[in-house]
């Protein structure tokens, strides 16, 4: 079965908590804290395997977990970091919001796109050892990892794609000029999913072809199963439309060539004004007395697309047509590459009394649900983003609530693994 889109439930690894620990070995008074920090999630990793050709692997199992990271332990050693969740998908698969469909990533060329960054490990009592508390009881837990519902959209990374109605001899062409082996058969709706094939024109000249399952009138609004794979002609740097002169079927070549633009154009203008060859198949069944081929060339090239004649089935012309579509595809700009459209919301500050506060000392341990995300959401190293947490924590009536509780000039706040000395 041939699966091209499918949404998928995606969470990394949670942070491992810090440890709370002391030093003891003979000999040794007042060993001191020496609890680890927590290891950090594992991240959701997406990979491209040019092994698959479909999504079918995700159609029985749509929720992806990343392990978590592990708990910090005495000895000062550090909990082990939850292993990185690699999930393949094929080559052309673009990764979208659920929610508001924007692209995230394109899936097109080699390399790891991280979807979802595993929480950060909470700091063990280490950490708060200083000369006035030299006996931390108290560690941080660690972060949550993020979680993303995404759908996962198969774009075939083709050079070609043949277009036009069902059993006008896409699938014959395709078979005929390159090593593929689509269905063929005379009767619609023969090819059920999109075929790819390599046209090797020349030494060093070839080109990817994709055969598009048959495009019908109402194909844009959900008809037939044109409107599942016109995505599949989006990346298609050049078009072939195929049209059957022989009216074998009692169809008019003119009406159909119309009404397969007009599909076009209703899924996407952008789609319609892509460069086009127009092709009328089927010259050898063309009746003698018939007008079809004189009055689509007329009909073609009064529009402005070159013309070609050629019979899939007997190879006559198709040749000549894969050469000066390989001399086109030259001048084209390269496969279209969708560019990543989605901004992850930040997070935004609540009420400061959701969240716990302790006291140890001089030292002020601050966390809450809310504000694990909002920690998930900032760059300490960017001076904007700093800002911009500092702006949330006012926001949200944080220092009000720690002068009410008596903080003074000079007093450490610890949030999560970040510190900072506290000035009013």
């Amino acid at each position: 079965m041939f699966v091209d889109k499918v949404r998928i439930f995606v969470q990394a690894g949670n942070g491992g908590n810090g440890a709370v620990a002391f030093h003891r070995e003979k000999f040794v008074a007042a060993g001191g804290p020496d609890g680890g920090d927590g290891g950090h999630g594992g991240n959701i990793v997406l990979r491209v395997n040019d092994n698959m050709s479909t999504l079918m692997d995700f159609r029985y199992k749509r929720k992806y977990s990343a392990p978590n990271g592990e708990d910090g332990r005495g000895g000062r050693c550090h909990g082990k970091n939850g292993e990185n969740l690699v999930i393949s998908v094929p080559r052309g698969t673009v990764v979208r919001d659920a929610e508001t469909g924007d692209v995230i990533c394109d899936m097109h060329a080699e390399g790891d796109f991280i979807l979802c960054k595993g929480g950060r490990g909470g700091w063990g009592n280490k950490h708060f050892a200083t000369p006035t508390r030299q006996v931390p009881r108290f560690a941080k837990g660690g972060l949550p990892g993020e979680s993303h519902d995404v759908v996962l959209e198969l774009k075939l990374l083709a050079d070609v794609g043949l277009v036009g109605f069902p059993n006008v001899g896409k699938s014959t062409l395709l078979s005929v000029t390159s090593n593929a082996h689509p269905k063929i058969a005379n009767y619609h709706f023969t090819t059920l999913y999109p075929n790819l094939g390599v046209i090797y024109v020349d030494e060093g000249v070839s080109f990817v072809m994709a055969d598009i399952p048959g495009i019908i009138e109402g194909a844009a609004e959900g008809a037939g199963l044109g409107h599942d794979f016109l995505r599949h002609i989006d990346r298609c740097r050049l078009l072939i439309h195929i049209v059957d002169v022989s009216g074998s079927e009692g169809r008019d070549p003119v009406e159909d060539f119309q009404k397969i633009c007009e599909e076009l154009a209703s899924y996407s203008p952008e789609l319609a004004s892509r460069p086009m060859l127009v092709a009328a198949n089927k010259l050898d069944l063309l009746p003698p007395d018939s007008d079809n081929l004189e009055r689509l060339r007329a009909y073609v090239e009064e529009r402005g697309y070159e013309f070609y004649e050629i019979s899939a089935a007997t190879t006559q012309g198709t040749r000549e047509l894969m050469k000066t579509v390989a001399g086109k595809l030259s001048h084209l700009p390269p496969v279209r590459v969708f560019e990543p459209e989605y901004v992850k919301p930040l997070a935004e500050a609540g009420d400061s009394q959701e969240l716990t506060i302790q006291q140890e000392d001089d030292l002020w341990l601050i966390s809450g649900k809310w504000l694990e995300r909002l920690m998930g959401d900032i760059n300490f190293a960017d001076y904007e983003s700093r800002m911009y947490f500092d702006r949330q924590l006012r926001k949200s009536g944080l220092f009000e609530r720690l002068e009410e509780m008596g903080i003074e000039d000079g007093d450490i706040v610890s949030i999560y693994d970040w510190e900072f000395e506290y000035e009013r």
